[in-house]
C-alpha cells in the first residue's frame, strides 16, 4: 500500500507556508516533505507538525546562494567546510523534527571542470555526511536530476548513483528515485526500480513522484504511475512516496488520483 508525502514547497502553492501543513492534513495526507526549514524557527515547525499530525520525511541540506543559481555544494571542490558546516544546521533540525532522510545535493558542473576531481570531493563530503547521520539513524540519499530543470546538474543517471553509493562504502547512504527525472534522462523506470531496489548495499531510500513531461499531477502524461505503485508494493518498498509536482491548479482540486490511497 503506498504512502503519500506531500511536497509543499511544490504544492499549495496558493497559501502561505505556514498554512500549507493544514491544507495537507486536511485533504488526507499524514507525511509531508520540501526543500529547505531554514527560513523558519525549528520550534514553528515541530508545532505544525505536531497540530497537524504529521510526520516529517524528507528536506535537502542547504544548496548555497539558491537565488545566484547554485542547487548544492557536495560536489564542488573548495566548499567543503562550508558543506559541513550546512549539513551539521540540517541535522540539527532533522534531529528536532523528526525528520529521517536527508536529501544532499551535489551542485552544478561546468564542461570544462575536472569532473574526476568533483567527484571524489562528492564522495568524500557524502561519506562524512553519512557517517555523522549514521549517529542519529538518519539516511542519507543523493538524487539523479535531469539536465532540462537544472541543467549542469552533476548527477543525472541512477546507475551513477548507485555506484557512487557502493564506492562511498557507508550503510545508511541510498538514492533518491524521482521518476519524474529518471523517465526524462533515462526512460525505463520498471526496469530500473527492480534492479535498484533488490540491490543488497545502497538502493532506494525515497521515492518522488511526478506527470511527465510537464511535472504536474500524476494522472496525466507519459508515465503509468498505477502501474508503477503496483510494483512498489510488490518489491516491498515500505517507505513515503513524495508528491513533488506543480499542480495544474488549485492544489485540492487536483488530489483525485490519490484520494484512494489517504482513505
Amino acid at each position: 500500500m503506498p504512502r503519500f508525502a506531500a511536497n509543499l514547497s511544490m504544492m499549495y502553492t496558493e497559501l502561505a507556508f505556514t498554512e500549507r501543513f493544514a491544507a495537507a492534513a486536511k485533504d488526507g495526507f499524514k507525511a509531508v516533505e520540501y526543500l529547505f526549514p531554514y527560513d523558519y524557527p525549528v520550534q514553528d515547525l515541530q508545532k505544525l507538525l505536531q497540530d497537524n499530525g504529521l510526520t516529517q520525511v524528507l528536506f535537502n541540506t542547504p544548496p548555497g546562494n539558491w537565488a545566484a543559481g547554485e542547487r548544492g555544494m557536495a560536489s564542488i571542490p573548495g566548499r567543503e567546510e562550508e558543506f559541513k558546516l550546512g549539513f551539521e544546521q540540517a541535522l540539527d533540525y532533522a534531529r528536532a523534527l523528526g525528520n529521517r532522510t536527508l536529501h544532499v545535493m551535489a551542485g552544478l558542473i561546468q564542461p570544462e571542470q575536472d569532473r574526476a576531481k568533483h567527484r571524489a570531493v562528492y564522495l568524500r563530503n557524502l561519506a562524512y555526511a553519512a557517517l555523522l547521520a549514521d549517529r542519529d539513524g538518519i539516511t542519507i540519499v543523493i538524487e539523479p536530476i535531469n539536465t532540462r530543470d537544472i541543467p549542469g546538474y552533476f548527477l543525472n543517471r541512477q546507475d551513477e548513483a548507485q555506484e557512487i553509493c557502493q564506492e562511498a562504502g557507508v550503510e545508511n547512504l541510498r538514492v533518491q528515485f524521482d521518476i519524474y527525472h529518471c523517465q526524462i534522462v533515462e526512460g525505463d523506470v520498471a526496469t530500473k526500480l527492480r534492479r535498484d531496489m533488490s540491490l543488497q548495499h545502497a538502493g532506494i531510500g525515497h521515492v518522488q513522484i511526478a506527470g511527465v513531461p510537464d511535472r504536474q499531477e500524476p494522472d496525466q502524461g507519459e508515465v503509468n504511475y498505477p502501474y508503477l505503485f503496483g510494483l512498489l508494493d510488490e518489491l516491498g518498498y515500505q517507505g513515503w512516496i513524495g508528491c513533488e509536482y506543480r499542480p495544474r491548479a488549485g492544489t485540492s482540486e487536483g488530489l483525485s488520483w490519490v484520494k484512494p490511497w489517504l482513505k
